[in-house]
């Protein structure tokens, strides 16, 4: 289905940098935005979108560090 936005000029001439800055464009922006919004995101979308930002934001550990399930238990950090 096609709809029709009203926009400033200049906030969908950001929007497109930005689309273009994350290789995808206006369009598949708004649609992953309102599939996001309305709990109707596809399981392997979700996968893909993780992925991405998982290698957009690297976690930032000790060096050396090892995850331990049952240390976080007992040391209550997880809630």
């Amino acid at each position: 289905m096609n709809i029709t936005l009203s926009a400033d000029e200049k906030l969908v001439a950001k929007a497109r940098e930005y689309a273009q800055a994350h290789n995808t464009t206006l369009n598949q922006l708004i649609r992953d935005y309102l599939e996001r919004i309305t709990g109707h995101l596809d399981p392997e979308q979700a996968a893909e979108g993780f992925i991405k930002l998982a290698r957009m934001c690297p976690g930032c550990s000790d060096p050396g560090y090892v995850f331990d399930r049952e240390a976080l238990h007992r040391r209550g950090s997880w809630s």
